[in-house]
């Protein structure tokens, strides 16, 4: 569809604006139950453990922050007591011992994230402790990937200087919005200049890599100021941004009624701000990555979605080779040997667990065949905006266009992504358009049956797309 009969922008949020996955993972957590069990996870870490040569990566959640910012849908802990903080360590260090004994073959890591929650809430010392006790029992490769989420608002020279002493060599830092009535509003008050000095800090102690994260979607943000945001950002040039679409679901998030809706962007001033997101990041020399991210030429992502060899975890996109990845602390996932194993999401029943040497697995799910197949198109599809059908085919021994020939009528229909422009289909190739990506989403949402099983389901899961 091109010239006049192009749907306006407008159509396109009647059209696809709706509740959707983010596609960290497929199938997704909601699908996750608790016939997964403790006991499967041992079994997918002892196959993991036969493959002796293949490295690991490993995600460590560190819950805690002083303060709760509006806009979080991260599972957090928030508490100005030191010591609930140090227990919790106490017990991710016998959860890492407790990993380490049952990959005995296995200890080979390509890449680390430590997320939160706010890692640097606790002390240097603390952070060199933990850091300790995985490294005693893990080896990292020499061009590991080690990275972790800080806010600058706690993070001290203290703590960029260990860190990278340790062997960090990726710093990613929230800002959200610098404009003060935003930040005001989402209880996250930080300014550009301490955000700055935590980057010059970060590259003068030798970080490879730093990392900025935006929210779009955001209370009282208009086009004019978000703007500023990012031409602030680009100044700071750091190697990676990130600019996520606000997950507005005060059904799962309680504390997000307390965000003014009436203040909240429609569709059409959100789809204007990742517009002029695009133009801005991608006019400074950056890459788009996928459908949130954005990096410098010279940065392995952008490399990577050179030759399609992008990948997306839950960590976010990465270019590692590791096909297993195990988690630490509460609500942790794993992806393990064709299965997903998410911990515990409470206190005290984490430390329970461990203090019975078990693993803290609340749930999880096993792929079967079909989930492996659609997890390879959707993967594809948010990772490079291009699916080559006759791999799939090759990989899978399947007819694409017979297996999925209900899911190929949606995408080509009168009314379907192909129609408006997202996407282009032949016999060879699925690829989303520059238009598209903006909706890859919905693309994805096409494969999804397990989305499809759920189609008249009232209560809503998912934040909306757009």
């Amino acid at each position: 569809m091109t010239g006049p009969d192009r749907p306006t922008t407008a159509q396109l949020l009647t059209r696809y604006d709706r509740p959707g996955p983010r596609y960290t993972s497929y199938p997704t957590a909601v699908e996750f139950s608790p016939s997964f069990t403790e006991h499967d996870y041992r079994e997918r870490l002892t196959a993991a453990d036969a493959q002796s040569e293949a490295p690991l990566s490993i995600y460590a959640h560190l819950p805690f922050c002083e303060e709760r910012c509006l806009f979080c849908g991260c599972n957090v802990v928030i508490t100005k007591h030191r010591g609930v903080a140090a227990r919790y360590l106490d017990h991710a260090m016998m959860e890492v011992d407790l990993l380490a004994r049952h990959l005995p073959h296995r200890r080979r890591v390509s890449q680390m994230h430590w997320g939160g929650g706010t890692p640097t809430y606790y002390l240097s010392a603390d952070l060199e402790r933990f850091f300790r006790a995985i490294a005693e029992r893990f080896t990292f490769s020499d061009d590991a990937e080690i990275g972790i989420e800080v806010d600058p608002r706690v993070t001290r020279e203290a703590h960029v200087a260990t860190l990278r002493r340790l062997g960090f060599n990726r710093i990613s830092m929230g800002v959200q919005d610098f404009a003060p009535e935003v930040q005001e509003a989402v209880h996250r008050v930080q300014s550009y200049e301490l955000t700055k000095a935590l980057v010059d800090r970060s590259r003068a102690e030798g970080f490879h890599s730093v990392n900025i994260d935006l929210i779009y979607g955001l209370p009282y943000q208009t086009a004019a100021g978000f703007t500023r945001t990012v031409q602030q950002v680009i100044a700071l040039r750091p190697e990676r941004v990130a600019v996520y679409s606000f997950a507005y679901v005060p059904w799962i998030k309680a504390h997000m009624k307390h965000i003014p809706t009436e203040a909240l962007p429609d569709g059409t001033l959100k789809l204007e701000l990742l517009g002029l997101t695009i133009d801005a990041f991608t006019g400074a020399g950056y890459r788009a990555i996928g459908m949130d991210h954005f990096a410098l030429p010279e940065d392995e992502l952008s490399r990577a979605v050179e030759a399609r060899t992008l990948h997306r975890n839950f960590m976010g996109y990465t270019v590692q080779t590791a096909r297993d990845m195990v988690a630490l602390g509460i609500s942790g996932i794993g992806d393990v040997q064709g299965a997903y194993a998410q911990n515990v999401k409470k206190l005290p029943e984490y430390y329970a667990a461990l203090e019975a040497g078990r693993f803290p697995i609340e749930r999880g799910i096993a792929l079967d065949a079909d989930d492996v197949v659609r997890r390879h198109i959707i993967t594809n599809l948010m990772c490079n905006f291009h699916l080559d059908v006759r791999e799939v085919e090759r990989l899978f021994d399947l007819s694409f266009a017979g297996t999925f020939a209900r899911e190929l009528s949606e995408l080509t229909g009168p009314d379907s992504p192909a129609a408006h422009g997202l996407i282009e289909v032949t016999r060879e190739t699925i690829e989303v358009t520059a238009l598209g990506r903006r909706f890859v989403r919905n693309v994805c949402m096409v494969f999804d049956r397990y989305l499809r099983a759920k189609a008249t389901q009232e209560r809503p899961v998912f934040s909306r797309t757009v």
